[in-house]
């Protein structure tokens, strides 16, 4: 028997899913009889040590989300306060007194303006040295954002490795399940039973855990990338704000008699 289900893998395994639909109202019989078990012990502990593992990315999953949660925010990246502030200032062309301000402050629009708007050139008053201004800034956003993407991007390998824990967790059971098979020799349910059921209980948390993780992933990265935008908008307004005071005279030349308020 136990050479013909290793040379027959395909029918050993219909022969163990007959005999569990066949078996199973008994098997509900012994549930019904047996001491009923809680929703812990049924639903995790039954998994097996995979859960364990499982359980880790759950607890590191809500831990991503929560910190993330914190720290993406407006008041952290582009504060409306700050913004207002710094545009008047570059309206003005208190490009220092900007300075000092956006260096006073931890936030993301703050560090930003504080190490680009020293670029600006008063030599070309047409533009400001704009292009030096905005190098700035991207390199700051390269060098920012890497450091914000990482922590988002831990929730992306809680999303891969989850389900992989879970794909571990059916082959133990499976291997259990034709261990048990191969020492028996015949398919019995009720042996059976408790390795089949390590196999879909892991399969089963490890997609509950991978399915918001990878929605949780996708969120607070186009989060980031908005909030980014949000400051980059701010920044590329106070700069023409300040070319356009700067060059105002030029502004109103152009503009026909009768037409300017």
């Amino acid at each position: 028997m136990i050479l013909q289900s290793v040379r027959r893998p395909g029918r050993t395994m219909a022969l163990v899913v007959t005999s569990l639909l066949v078996s199973a109202p008994s098997l509900f019989a012994q549930d019904a009889a047996a001491p009923s078990k809680n929703a812990l012990q049924k639903y995790v502990i039954d998994g097996g040590p995979t859960m364990f593992f499982i359980g880790a990315a759950v607890v590191a999953l809500i831990a991503l989300a929560v910190f993330n949660f914190i720290n993406l925010t407006k008041p952290k990246f582009c504060p409306d306060d700050l913004k207002a502030e710094l545009l008047d200032h570059m309206a003005n062309c208190r490009v220092r007194s900007a300075i000092e301000l956006a260096a006073s402050h931890p936030s993301y629009l703050g560090r930003m303006m504080a190490y680009s708007l020293p670029n600006i050139d008063a030599t070309r008053p047409e533009d400001l040295g704009r292009d030096q201004v905005e190098d700035a800034m991207a390199d700051f956003s390269i060098n920012e954002n890497r450091r914000s993407m990482t922590w988002v991007n831990y929730i992306s390998l809680v999303a891969q490795a989850a389900p992989m824990l879970g794909l571990l967790g059916t082959v133990i059971g499976m291997v259990q399940a034709f261990g048990i098979l191969a020492e028996s020799g015949q398919a019995d349910p009720s042996q059976l039973a408790g390795s089949i059921s390590v196999a879909l209980l892991t399969t089963m948390w490890g997609l509950i855990t991978a399915i918001p993780a990878l929605l949780a992933y996708f969120f607070f990265k186009n989060r980031l990338n908005n909030l980014v935008a949000d400051c980059h908008h701010a920044a590329e307004d106070m700069l023409n704000a300040s070319i356009q005071t700067v060059n105002q005279d030029a502004y109103l030349a152009k503009i026909p008699e009768g037409i300017a308020v």
